[in-house]
Order: C-alpha cells, then sequence, then structure tokens
C-alpha cells in the first residue's frame, strides 16, 4: 500500500484553517462571536480536509454520496435527539450557533463527518479484517472525541443538558448515544467506501491524533481543565499512538 498523494496543496489549506482557528479560540471570550466564528473554521476546515481525503481514494461520486448520507443522517439523530432525549440523554441547542434547522445547527452533523473519516480509517489502518471489528473501533474511536468535544462545547453554551451528568454535567447516556450514533455512521462508510477499494491514507490517520494533542494541550494549558484533558488524552492518545505505529510499519513511511 502507497499513500494517496492526491490533492496535496488543498488538503494542507484545510488542514492549516483548522490548526490555526484552533490555535485563535482561547483568545477570545467563550460564547463570543469570534468563538462562534472559529468554531465553524474549525469544522469547516476538518470537514473539507476528509472529503478531499475521501475524493482523493474513492473518486468524487462517493464522496458526495459518504458526504449527503452521514450528515444526513447524523442532521436526523440530532433532531430525534435534542426532541426525545434518545438516544443521548435530554439536551438542547442554544441559538449561538446558526443557520439551525429544526433546531439543529447544521454545523453539528458535518461535525460528525469531519471526525467520522479518520475515526474509520484509524479502525482501517489496524488491520482488522471484518467489518464489525472496523465499526467497533471505528465508534469508539468517534466517540473518544466527544470526551474533548462535548465539554467544550457546554462550557461555550451551544447546548444544554436537562440533568447534570457525572462528568463535566454531561450523562453516560450521551457517550452510550454517541457509539450507538457511530456505529451506524461507521457502517454507512463501509457500505459507501469500500474497505478493498482504496489504498491506505496517512492524512486522515495523523488528522486524529494532531486533534487529540492539541485537544489536550488546549485544556491542559489554555481552558485549565486537567480533568477533560487527563480523560480525553486516554480517550484519544494510546489509539492514535497504535495507529500511527502500524501505518509507518505498513507504508515504510
Amino acid at each position: 500500500m502507497t499513500i494517496n498523494k492526491s490533492f496535496p496543496s488543498a488538503q494542507r489549506v484545510c488542514a492549516a484553517v483548522t490548526i490555526a482557528a484552533m490555535i485563535a479560540t482561547p483568545l477570545y471570550e467563550r460564547s463570543s462571536d469570534e468563538r462562534v466564528v472559529l468554531t465553524h473554521l474549525v469544522i469547516g476546515g476538518m470537514f473539507a480536509l476528509s472529503v478531499l481525503v475521501v475524493r482523493a481514494a474513492w473518486g468524487i461520486g462517493r464522496a458526495v454520496f459518504a458526504a449527503f448520507a452521514v450528515v444526513g443522517f447524523t442532521w436526523l439523530l440530532e433532531v430525534v435527539g435534542s426532541k426525545t432525549g434518545f438516544p443521548f440523554g435530554s439536551y438542547g441547542y442554544s441559538s449561538l450557533l446558526r443557520p439551525q434547522l429544526a433546531g439543529v445547527p447544521l454545523v453539528v452533523p458535518f461535525a460528525w463527518l469531519a471526525m467520522a473519516v479518520p475515526a474509520r480509517e484509524v479502525a482501517r489502518v489496524l488491520g482488522l479484517r471484518t467489518v464489525w471489528q472496523r465499526v467497533l473501533v471505528g465508534s469508539m474511536a468517534l466517540t473518544a472525541w466527544d470526551v474533548f468535544l462535548d465539554p467544550q462545547m457546554v462550557a461555550e453554551g451551544y447546548w444544554r443538558w436537562a440533568v447534570d451528568g457525572w462528568y463535566r454535567g454531561i450523562p453516560l447516556t450521551n457517550y452510550v448515544g454517541w457509539l450507538i450514533g457511530g456505529a451506524v455512521v461507521m457502517t454507512i462508510l463501509e457500505f459507501v467506501l469500500p474497505h478493498r477499494d482504496s489504498p491506505l491514507n496517512a492524512t486522515p490517520v495523523v488528522h486524529y491524533a494532531v486533534v487529540g494533542v492539541m485537544e489536550t494541550v488546549a485544556f491542559a494549558i489554555f481552558f485549565d481543565d486537567l480533568v477533560v484533558a487527563v480523560a480525553g488524552a486516554a480517550a484519544m492518545l494510546p489509539i492514535s499512538v497504535v495507529a500511527l505505529s502500524r501505518l509507518r510499519r505498513t507504508m515504510n513511511v
């Protein structure tokens, strides 16, 4: 297997935008207009990078189909979740993130796809042989990101939980919901982006690892929250290290 080198310049631009926006975020007050814009830039950069990776490996048709399928499903999941409490628990979105459709900020389903592709590729690079193994590990890798994401977004005031949970006000049911939703998303990606048709790509695996490292640093130093820093690092970094090591051996990079 070889590194897919299609569209390297565009991928570098998306990565640069994402990293710059993440670095700039702590410079502004929480819930400020600047932080809202930076949130959109982070998610937008990650989303575009994931779509470019998929396009390079599977073609424009499958990239568009995957994006519509995942964004559509996760938007519906968030609509049902925010209105019924299933499967995440009872929560609601504030008006800070816009535009919204049926009460769900449109950036939210884009965020699912933005990190679902890196999580799926992390599972793929581990050499798991069966679909159910890749779906399980991919959904766990995606849920690990939410150990960072949910505390940050709640602190920003983007959404609120009806009842304070055990982890920074977030209930355990949220992570059960992420595992369920993530499993469906990984199944969609397995169907739309066949495992056997594409070469291994370093970009999404590095993407996953870099996000884990940057979130750890951000919470430990800039957000002054060692609990989330340690919990998120424990969730994301071990699988990142294993995936990067496996990638290096497999691709002889």
